[in-house]
């Protein structure tokens, strides 16, 4: 990591809503906290405009360059939508961020979910806008709201089809049953699986490795694989082949690094 310990900075926009949403930075990585562990950090309203704010801002620090979305405690990653507190959402049914804070959009830089125990409804839905997913051994993921009649609306029918395919997708959608993190990481939900407590750290330190990158390439690569999911195949490699001119200069530089011995053997940013 480039940075050890974490360095809130001046108060953040997240921090206003009564502290439901923590905002701290670790190095290049942007750690972005549910803070309502006493409700197992389901959102209501105005913690889903915490979290719409923290992405804000995430998006205007141009030294931030991945996220790290976690939860409070151990117990939940996040246990969805809070049910007790329904009547908060009546204003973000149809808001262009998403009810629960900012799943209808598509950050430019990578999130990284950092899961332990419950990411249950909401939650998960919250854990498939990340690019990755670092689980704990005891973590359990799944739609139960299946069971009492609460729709999908902040991106579940359509993010999890495209991570783990349509038939795994259906089965999670319209049974509600749970997965552990054994099976959640078999069909590709979870990138990886870690020790209880060791989920935060793990993702930081995945979030600053991506940072080292040269970020331009990198970041083209990740907007063509996520925007050319949708497309034909000729639309896709059109989407790909536009990165080319746009980050020639960069590869040239690279190519030279590489040339002079730099980056050989090496095992990526997951090591």
């Amino acid at each position: 990591m480039t940075q050890t310990g974490a360095t809130p900075g001046p108060e953040s926009p997240a921090s206003e809503a009564g502290n439901l949403v923590r905002y701290e930075r670790h190095g290049a990585a942007a750690l972005v906290t549910i803070d309502r562990e006493q409700r197992r950090n389901a959102v209501d309203g105005p913690t889903a405009q915490a979290l719409q704010e923290a992405l804000e801002r995430f998006e205007g620090e141009e030294d931030a360059l991945a996220m790290v979305l976690t939860g409070a405690g151990e117990l939940a990653f996040c246990a969805g939508a809070d049910l007790t507190a329904i009547e908060t959402f009546a204003g973000r049914l149809l808001d262009p961020a998403g009810p629960m804070g900012f799943t209808r959009l598509t950050p430019s830089k990578p999130a990284i979910a950092a899961i332990s125990g419950y990411a249950l409804a909401g939650g998960l839905e919250l854990a498939l806008w990340c690019d990755l997913r670092i689980a704990t051994e005891d973590a359990k993921l799944g739609y139960p709201e299946r069971r009492w009649g609460v729709p999908l609306i902040d991106g579940g029918t359509v993010r999890l089809p495209r991570i783990v395919g349509l038939g795994r997708a259906l089965d999670l959608i319209l049974t509600g049953r749970i997965l552990d993190a054994q099976e959640a990481k078999a069909m590709g939900l979870i990138t990886e699986i870690v020790e209880p407590g060791a989920h935060v750290e793990r993702a930081l330190e995945l979030a600053n490795n991506l940072a080292r990158f040269p970020q331009r390439t990198m970041l083209a690569d990740r907007r063509a694989a996520i925007e050319g999911l949708g497309m034909t195949l000729e639309q896709g490699l059109a989407l790909e082949a536009q990165a080319g001119p746009d980050v020639f200069e960069d590869a040239v530089r690279g190519a030279g690094r590489f040339a002079s011995g730099e980056g050989r053997g090496g095992s990526g940013a997951g090591a």
